[in-house]
């Protein structure tokens, strides 16, 4: 009897050392709900997410949601992660009001959410990971009247109305043609909800509205101005009549640049994610030192061992003399 008892005892001990064990060795669960994935610069930020260090090495299970632009969408996606237990979360909303609710109960589950891109009015995220929009919208609406001389009639087109982007790169978009005082007017202007096709379909209405008035394109991504030089070119009209500028940098736009249609301003949604991932793997793990290279490429965006709220990565204007190299980046 008393080995019998020696024996189940020691069995017990050696199972619950191999469950310990096992349990110790078990990926962290990360999810990534973004606000949706039918543009390039999502893609980019999904893609580089998917090849962080730790998720390659098998040390974090990572899973992409796709929001479909829809806020109800990214809330249903929080509640299934919420439920499935996962270790914690990156969050691109699409928008800044109704992605709080999502952060709130994550945060009432104990599952720290962190914020990466776009931006919602909570003080629940346990940091944000992005770039300065309002800055953005000051440099691309700044290029386009400098290249007017801050004289004539110009268009904004908007991202959704009601993400941080939109709100933000509206804000910079605003503070720069005030510096021009009543030499620019606004004639128009509204969302394309981030689309290229959405953007063209707006650009040839004020084309037929406006003619050759527009001197100015202010798109708030570059997949909008991408779609307004589209409608330029198919009114016959000529690109180079025109200053254009968009924000974010994606390949088509770096073409464009070189062409000299277009201006961009590169947002490095790859250091974005990079960061968030290794903000969200500190929030669970306290001993992980970062294992993403941004850290190093922007000295200025301290780690301080994964503690602030706010990480901005800065912005790259896209000239002449860098776009070569950019592009070789993305082959």
């Amino acid at each position: 009897m008393k080995l019998r008892n020696i024996l189940a005892t020691t069995a017990l001990v050696g199972a619950a050392f191999v469950a310990t064990t096992a349990s110790a060795q078990d990926p962290l669960k990360i999810g990534a709900a973004v606000y949706g994935l039918n543009a390039e610069f999502m893609q980019l930020w999904a893609n580089a997410a998917e090849n962080h260090p730790s998720v390659k090495d098998g040390s974090v299970d990572l899973t992409i949601f796709d929001g479909r632009y829809d806020a109800l969408v990214q809330q249903e996606q929080f509640e299934t992660m919420i439920t499935q237990g996962y270790d914690a979360i990156v969050f691109v909303p699409i928008d800044i009001e109704a992605g709080a609710t999502a952060v709130e109960e994550a945060h009432d589950a104990g599952i720290p959410v962190v914020g990466s891109n776009t931006q919602v009015n909570s003080d629940l995220l346990t940091s944000y990971v992005g770039s300065d929009d309002v800055e953005a919208g000051y440099l691309e609406a700044k290029a386009v009247l400098d290249d007017i001389s801050c004289s004539g009639d110009v268009v904004i087109i908007e991202g959704p109305i009601g993400q941080s982007a939109q709100i933000q790169r509206g804000e910079g978009n605003e503070k720069a043609i005030a510096e021009c005082g009543d030499g620019v007017s606004v004639v128009e202007q509204q969302t394309a909800n981030w689309s290229r096709a959405e953007a063209q379909s707006l650009m040839e209405n004020w084309l037929t509205a406006h003619g050759g008035d527009i001197k100015g394109v202010i798109a708030q991504n570059d997949e909008m101005a991408l779609g307004a030089i589209e409608a330029i070119k198919a009114a016959g009209m000529n690109v180079s009549d025109f200053s254009i500028a968009g924000v974010d940098g994606v390949t088509d736009a770096l073409e464009a640049v070189k062409r000299g249609d277009m201006h961009s301003i590169l947002q490095d949604g790859q250091a974005q994610a990079l960061g968030a991932i290794d903000v969200a793997i500190k929030a669970v793990n306290p001993d992980y030192e970062p294992t993403s290279g941004i850290w190093e490429k922007y000295p200025e965006m301290q780690w301080n061992n994964g503690e602030s709220k706010q990480y901005n990565v800065p912005w790259t204007p896209v000239t002449a003399d860098n776009v070569d190299a950019l592009l070789k980046e993305r082959q």
